[in-house]
């Protein structure tokens, strides 16, 4: 595989990271969901645009191409995107007492189980306590959910969307110690 490189995404990387979202949750969420799970999926997940405001989101590349892209925040938000149905929470966390938030995690299926997540997730646990925070947690999709384990997150809470069109989508809040 061609080198990667990593960058924090800009407002004009948008477009390319949507689509990006959308091929991962259409073919990446295929056997730990119904396909009415990931239809409502659209509606839980997505790019926060405060993430990439903030300068907290990174991306990934090989030969001008997004592969991956996931952040971290130090806002109260845990999960959910500009267009999701999850109400968003702006404020700012206390590093001593709040665990910073990793978000919106995505690898381009063609370049799916290639250590793309790995290396995102790295990124964001690294600035994540630079900014002085000492736990991580996340609301993991079920896909996701091994990758995390494997990097030492712990499932805390497991939940479901409110409902779209009647489906509810599981999801799983999941932990770690940054120290």
């Amino acid at each position: 595989m061609a080198d990667l490189a990593h960058r924090l995404a800009q407002m004009e990387d948008l477009p390319a990271l949507r689509a990006l979202m959308a091929r991962a949750i259409e073919q990446l969420q295929h056997g730990f969901l119904s396909p009415e799970q990931v239809r409502a999926s659209h509606r839980v997940m997505g790019l926060d645009t405060q993430l990439v405001k903030d300068q907290t989101y990174f991306l990934v590349e090989t030969e001008g191409r997004i592969v991956g892209s996931g952040g971290w925040s130090w806002r109260a938000t845990l999960y959910g995107g500009d267009d999701s149905i999850v109400a968003r929470e702006p404020v700012p966390l206390d590093p001593e007492t709040d665990a910073a938030k990793v978000r919106a995690m995505y690898t381009d299926p063609d370049f799916a189980r290639r250590g793309i997540g790995r290396m995102v997730l790295g990124l964001c646990e690294d600035a994540a306590r630079a900014a002085g925070f000492k736990r991580a947690e996340m609301m993991a999709t079920l896909a996701g959910e091994p990758l995390y384990r494997s990097f030492g997150y712990a499932p805390k809470e497991k939940i479901e969307s409110a409902p779209i069109d009647g489906v509810r989508v599981p999801l799983l809040r999941m932990e770690k110690s940054l120290i």
